[in-house]
């Protein structure tokens, strides 16, 4: 944020209440910002996972997940609650399973959280921690190795990438539809599965990053291209890395200077963090847009598959979707990207950069996917940890 906007020095202490609402986009530009087996379950017994309280969440926030997510206020309300409890059970049951541990998912249909293992002798160890359970042929070490041998091939632009994915107990090869029968997308396909358990499904579109040229009145700029701040940090902001080198200026919603890209990464990666001038400071805060009140960011603890998430972007504001994949490649034309997260969230142009959260926990910056906001599509974002790590950044939060 800027000193000299005018009463932003006055409302400073009050973010953290009351957010900067519907406030015009110059403003709010301004804010740094396998072969499974029926599932066993724990429902019933007295060790399930305690019961966590709902998060406060705000009718516009409410109406957001009910436009996307098809659900009433109601069920958005019990489904936050859900996962909330489905991630604190994640860790201890992940460590129930030892090397057994096949992966894990949140299933909305029980709201619990799912454990995939390979062994019979963990499962009811694991369903005492509160998770249900899977039995599975592969361990989530024998995946994520097969899926380590894809990373080091090159992919022809048909494949739009690769995940390990605990439901099918599989490495998942995503190709673009039209492109499935082409030579060079049969032949990385069938590398793929001479390396390890390997699915193909397919997308409509191949992924693409999601910056813009510049456009008045948004979040920042660097060049000419226009993309959206990610969570603030102490000292600047965290971002996508395709918007820019390190050492780019980046100005701000009013074209004055706002601060520079100390570190980027991409392709390989895709994240950034821009350090922001005297004149400008952080806060906990990712914007609504007026669809729904500002958010306030409280952590960073990662939400599991198949649960709930949002996404705040400069060209098209709010949206809610599920997470699908995690520790995806993404194959980009300029380069494969990895360790990303996939959605089922919409994006546009311009959005890239900005903030994906779980309730009040960010998760990561937008990068790229394919669709838009009017007919649907997928999106990809970096996560937050990584990038935190990464540069040695600490997140700010509420």
């Amino acid at each position: 944020m800027k000193h000299d906007r005018p009463l932003r020095a006055a409302i400073a202490a009050l973010l953290l209440t009351v957010g900067l609402g519907a406030a015009h986009a110059g403003v709010a530009s301004a804010v740094p910002l396998p072969e499974p087996a029926a599932a066993s379950s724990a429902a019933d017994s007295p060790a399930a996972a305690p019961s966590a309280a709902a998060p406060s969440a705000s009718a516009g926030l409410l109406d957001a997940m009910r436009r996307d997510l098809g659900l009433t206020a109601s069920q958005a309300e019990a489904r936050l609650s859900a996962e909330k409890a489905a991630a604190a059970v994640e860790k201890t049951a992940r460590q129930a399973a030892g090397d057994a541990y096949g992966g894990s998912w949140y299933e909305p249909s029980t709201g619990r959280l799912v454990v995939a293992v390979t062994d019979r002798a963990e499962e009811s160890e694991v369903r005492a921690s509160g998770a249900d359970t899977r039995l599975v042929r592969h361990s989530a070490a024998a995946l994520d190795r097969a899926k380590a041998r894809l990373d080091t091939l090159r992919a022809p632009g048909g494949v739009a990438g690769w995940h390990v994915d605990p439901r099918t107990n599989s490495v998942v090869v995503t190709v673009v539809r039209t492109e499935r029968e082409a030579p060079a997308v049969r032949e990385f396909v069938d590398r793929a599965r001479a390396g390890g358990p390997v699915t193909v499904a397919e997308t409509a579109q191949a992924p693409r990053t999601y910056a813009a040229g510049t456009v008045g009145g948004d979040p920042y700029y660097t060049g000419n291209v226009r993309c959206s701040i990610g969570f603030s940090v102490y000292g600047g902001f965290v971002t996508a890395g395709h918007c820019g080198q390190a050492g780019a200026a980046v100005r701000g919603w009013d074209g004055s200077a706002m601060g520079t890209f100390q570190g980027s990464s991409f392709p390989g990666n895709d994240y950034a963090y821009v350090g922001i001038h005297s004149g400008w400071w952080t806060v906990p805060v990712v914007l609504g847009w007026g669809t729904i009140p500002d958010q306030l960011v409280r952590g960073s603890a990662e939400a599991p598959v198949g649960a709930s998430i949002c996404r705040s972007g400069s060209t098209t504001h709010w949206h809610c979707g599920a997470v699908l994949a995690k520790n995806e490649t993404v194959n980009y034309s300029q380069g494969a990207v990895y360790q990303m997260t996939k959605t089922s969230v919409c994006a546009e142009g311009g959005d890239s950069g900005g903030s994906f959260l779980s309730g009040d926990q960010a998760q990561g910056v937008t990068s790229g996917g394919w669709g838009n906001c009017s007919s649907g599509g997928q999106t990809w974002f970096q996560p937050i940890n990584e990038i935190l790590g990464r540069y040695g950044l600490t997140l700010h939060t509420a």
